[in-house]
């Protein structure tokens, strides 16, 4: 009996929200419903300029073990956060909240902890302000042989590909979860990580046992359309995950194919669709379900946290489940 069910490796990202209206973004120069990267100047900026703001935990993978958490897996985070106020916010928000925030709070001179200004227009439009901070130099010392070596699924988040000692955590977490019997697995994150990691994404994907990714992100991986990038990919990984936006997810394994039914409803906020969709597939292929019933069961995830604010489930997952039939 494995330790963890569930121990995933992201970023590990505050998320400071504010109301704002269009004349505001304006004055401050910013995209609206984008997220963008800023620097630590421009970072504590916006943060000061954030009135009566409001936090939360956030980071795409810790989002998903956030909804695994809610379906009742025992799950671990492995992440970096500095040991100031934002930092000690976050790992204990994570631990209150039923996931095991692994790796205590950094002292001393590095950065600060990682943090995203979120400003909400009066529409629902989202306009993100992400600072990377501390999170961004997790490496290989981070992960440690008790947590990725007692893993029964890894999931990994592919911004963190962006630097040299990201992919280094990957590849030892890899390593040690599936040299224990364990399985390792990717969310592509988006089209413009895959055009900066093309080839090394490549490789990685034959040494994983699924990987998620949406239509762009695999039409960028392999250059080409996406029936010829799903046929490619099927042979190169264990488990290939496809989401469309509004058209049915495609799942392949092998020689199996199996798709998933989407329901169109109009979303309250966006926020999160895919790190909740990653929540219910995982959770699905965790307790052994067929694979067109853990596309399903990601559906279901999905369409529920775009039906509130906030990139969290708030609503008894598995009653969902139970109500599709689905358990």
């Amino acid at each position: 009996m494995k330790t963890y069910q569930v121990v995933g490796i992201g970023n590990a990202i505050v998320d400071v929200f504010a109301q704002s209206d269009d004349s505001f973004l304006e004055l401050m120069g910013i995209e609206k419903g984008i997220m963008q990267l800023v620097e630590r100047e421009r970072g504590e900026l916006l943060y000061a300029a954030m009135k009566d703001r409001k936090q939360a935990p956030g980071g795409s993978v810790a989002n998903t073990l956030a909804g695994l958490g809610n379906l009742g897996l025992t799950t671990g985070f492995i992440g970096r956060v500095h040991d100031d106020a934002l930092g000690r916010f976050y790992a204990k928000s994570m631990d209150d909240n039923g996931t095991s925030f692994v790796n205590p709070p950094v002292p001393g001179g590095e950065l600060p902890t990682s943090r995203s200004m979120i400003f909400v227009s009066p529409d629902g439009e989202r306009s993100m302000n992400t600072y990377l901070g501390i999170s961004s130099e997790l490496g290989p010392d981070d992960v440690s042989d008790d947590v990725a070596g007692q893993a029964e699924i890894l999931f990994l988040e592919g911004y963190l590909y962006d630097k040299p000692k990201g992919k280094q955590a990957f590849e030892r977490a890899a390593q040690l979860c599936r040299s224990n019997g364990g399985k390792a697995g990717i969310a592509l994150s988006d089209p413009f990580c895959v055009d900066r990691h093309r080839e090394s994404f490549r490789r990685l994907v034959r040494d994983l046992d699924y990987v998620i990714g949406n239509e762009h992100e695999w039409e960028s991986l392999y250059q080409t359309d996406l029936d010829t990038a799903l046929a490619q990919a099927a042979q190169d990984c264990g488990l290939v995950v496809c989401t469309r936006s509004g058209r049915d997810v495609i799942l392949l394994r092998g020689e199996e194919r199996a798709q998933a039914p989407v329901k169109r409803i109009v979303p309250v906020d966006a926020t999160g669709a895919g790190d909740q969709f990653a929540a219910g597939f995982i959770y699905g292929m965790a307790t052994g379900q067929a694979l067109g019933t853990c596309g399903r069961m990601g559906c279901v995830a999905a369409a529920e946290v775009i039906s509130h604010f906030g990139a969290r489930p708030e609503t008894d997952l598995k009653a969902l489940f139970r109500r599709e039939g689905l358990i």
